[in-house]
């Protein structure tokens, strides 16, 4: 897939694309000449958004006002990756986290973090990356996260759906690499958007060096899935992260997560 390619007529979805780095994206590939396709809950929001990148960039803008961890809202956006114009761009970034440890969740809060975390990203992927391989070009991207490569968060189900969606892209992208199609699991740390306070986690003492910038994670991430990267993460310092969490012996790792029980919930997003 060339994703320099100069032309108006390529169209890519964005799922969580009022905030963040969803929001990020949405920004990058209209100011690139991409026709979108937006995906979020709040229409109004949506609609606003949408309004502002079509003013500034005069690019085509569609908008689905859904919520992903329902059936009835992965339909649809399947129905439109099916029916409409082809989309030769996915990027799967809707995704929640819990302010809440295991122990005292529910199963209903509990699921509704894996419909979303993982059976939309599922879904969605599985739609897209079909018609993608029948035209021999095409990708995805999954949003995932550095929390994904271990854990560092006792009682925390988010770090697993994380490793999920990571392990689920660098398999599919595997099997779709000889039809010419992508897929990227794009893994980054703290990054500055509105996730942890929707969620209600308090990262008032995060050390400000540990933070990235959504545009500077979407940079990354176009420049990684022009390389044919199956996992991109960005920054060195995110990288090192990375490598201790997979090598570092699990006694290690145990140790040092016991300073985070208090802070359930700190995810890598």
């Amino acid at each position: 897939m060339n994703l320099d390619q100069p032309t108006t007529e390529r169209r890519a979805l964005v799922t969580g694309a009022t905030a963040g780095i969803g929001a990020a994206f949405a920004r990058r590939l209209a100011a690139d000449g991409w026709r979108l396709v937006l995906v979020a809950r709040d229409a109004v929001r949506l609609a606003e958004f949408a309004a502002e990148l079509a003013g500034r960039h005069g690019g085509e803008v569609e908008t689905i006002s859904v919520d992903l961890s329902t059936d009835d809202g992965c339909a649809e956006v399947e129905r439109r990756i099916a029916e409409g114009a082809p989309v030769e761009l996915l990027v799967n970034n809707a995704g929640i986290s819990l302010n809440t440890p295991f122990l005292r969740s529910s199963a209903e809060a509990e699921a509704r973090l894996l419909r979303l975390n993982v059976h939309a990203v599922m879904r969605l992927t599985l739609a897209a990356v079909r018609p993608m391989t029948e035209q021999r070009h095409g990708a995805v991207i999954n949003v995932s996260s550095v929390a994904g490569f271990g854990v560092a968060m006792p009682g925390s189900t988010y770090s697993a759906s994380k490793a999920w969606v990571t392990n689920f892209s660098e398999s599919v992208g595997l099997s779709v690499r000889p039809f010419g199609v992508r897929v990227l699991a794009l893994c980054p740390g703290y990054t500055r958007t509105e996730f942890h306070d929707r969620a209600g986690i308090d990262m008032s003492k995060t050390p400000g060096w540990m933070w990235l910038r959504a545009d500077e994670v979407v940079d990354e991430a176009l420049r990684d899935l022009r390389k044919g990267k199956l996992v991109s993460v960005p920054t060195w310092r995110y990288k090192l992260a990375v490598a201790g969490l997979r090598y570092a012996p699990r006694r290690l790792l145990g140790a040092a997560s016991r300073d985070t029980r208090g802070r359930i919930g700190r995810d890598g997003r």
